[in-house]
């Protein structure tokens, strides 16, 4: 898996996994439990949103058109 995204709240990355499965994209937050459940663990590295290699431009993409649309 690739890391395309960081995010600072569970919130965050949750919502961005669905935009990118929503583009046919399957993504994966590995740390969505350690957030949950400890965010301090978190805070540092902020919680990664992953991809498959194969995928990970088409997620850059979806990622860079959301950023210029102004969508969180």
């Amino acid at each position: 898996m690739v890391t395309v995204a960081r995010c600072s709240e569970i919130s965050q990355a949750m919502l961005l996994k669905s935009l990118l499965e929503s583009e046919g994209i399957p993504a994966f937050v590995p740390d969505e439990l350690t957030a949950s459940n400890a965010p301090p663990y978190t805070w540092s590295v902020g919680i990664r949103v992953q991809v498959a290699p194969e995928q990970a431009e088409a997620a850059a993409e979806v990622i860079r058109l959301t950023d210029a649309a102004g969508h969180p």
